[in-house]
């Protein structure tokens, strides 16, 4: 296997021997030493990458002890070895550690997913976090999406930067749209790609349109979305429709403006929207007038109060002034 391997990677056998051993010193076992050598053959080279420095940068730096850590990182994201420590790897920890983060949680996410953490360019954080600290929405929103740490809140944001980036969006526009709709931090990247699918797809928009309404991520496609849009299809399939449905019609309009709107004057459209909500409303209307607020008429009552006998004698005693 050595030889093929020299061969096919233009190795000299003396010299892949040579790096294996140092591997081996440097504590990683068999089947991290062949995934660096399926990822990063120059590891193996006489004049190549010096493994052990980058290792114990790793173990200095961020805290980490474990032999069994080490050759989880290194078997997760080999690629972090041909970082350059100066230009590179000690900028980046020496971010991390100005922004407040301290080592054990570096040490969590680098164990969990490494390549989320080493794959950072510089400054991509910094922007993270100061999204996050400019947060405008509700407080259990906010807290949801620091449940975990301002660390693991900052590279959510950064894999959602990331998705909206590779759909053709620019970073600015992609932090405007988590800026103003923090709800789409909580979406998984699985779900908020499914939604950026079914805009593209079943209802026709561009990528672009989530900038004028981002809070179209924050919805929910089964509940909101998807009944908007079968009501839209079946008025189009019969020609009732004069209009240009636009995105603001399926984000913006409450659910009472949209049944007004499309789904009264049309019955048949009733049911694919959620049932026959003009009974529904009657019905909620006569509980209303029908029902009267539980312990009402205990604010009407008078407070009784026990009398005394001295309350008793004044009583008379002002009655019979009055006679």
């Amino acid at each position: 296997m050595i030889l093929e391997q020299s061969a096919r990677f233009k190795i000299e056998p003396e010299d892949f021997i040579l790096s294996l051993r140092r591997m081996k010193i440097a504590g990683l076992s068999d089947g991290t030493v062949i995934r660096v050598f399926e990822v990063l053959p120059a590891a193996f080279m006489n004049d190549g990458i010096d493994v052990r420095s980058r290792i114990e940068f790793l173990k200095k730096t961020a805290g980490i002890k474990e032999q069994e850590e080490i050759n989880g990182v290194c078997h997760s994201y080999p690629e972090f070895l041909a970082f350059s420590i100066d230009c590179k790897l000690r900028p980046l920890f020496s971010e991390f550690f100005d922004l407040g983060f301290d080592r054990i949680e570096v040490r969590n996410l680098l164990t969990e997913n490494p390549s989320l953490l080493l794959n950072l360019q510089l400054g991509e954080l910094s922007r993270c976090v100061n999204l996050l600290e400019g947060l405008k929405c509700r407080i259990p929103i906010k807290e949801r999406i620091l449940s975990r740490g301002r660390l693991f809140a900052a590279i959510d944001v950064k894999t959602r930067i990331d998705l909206l980036c590779r759909h053709g969006l620019t970073q600015r526009d992609a932090f405007k749209i988590l800026h103003v709709e923090p709800r789409s931090i909580l979406y998984s990247p699985n779900e908020l790609e499914k939604k950026i699918q079914f805009l593209l797809e079943p209802l026709g928009f561009s990528i672009e349109h989530l900038v004028e309404f981002p809070s179209y991520l924050g919805l929910n496609l089964e509940k909101q979305i998807i009944p908007r849009l079968r009501v839209v299809e079946l008025l189009r399939s019969k020609g009732a429709l004069e209009m240009e449905v636009e995105l603001k019609h399926f984000v913006r309009m409450s659910r009472r403006e949209f049944y007004n709107f499309f789904v009264k004057p049309y019955p048949e459209c009733e049911k694919i929207f959620g049932g026959l909500m003009r009974n529904v409303e009657l019905n909620d209307v006569r509980k209303k007038k029908l029902k009267h607020p539980t312990g009402l008429w205990k604010l009407f009552k008078p407070i009784k109060y026990s009398d005394s006998e001295e309350d008793v004698k004044n009583m008379k005693q002002f009655m019979e002034t009055l006679v």
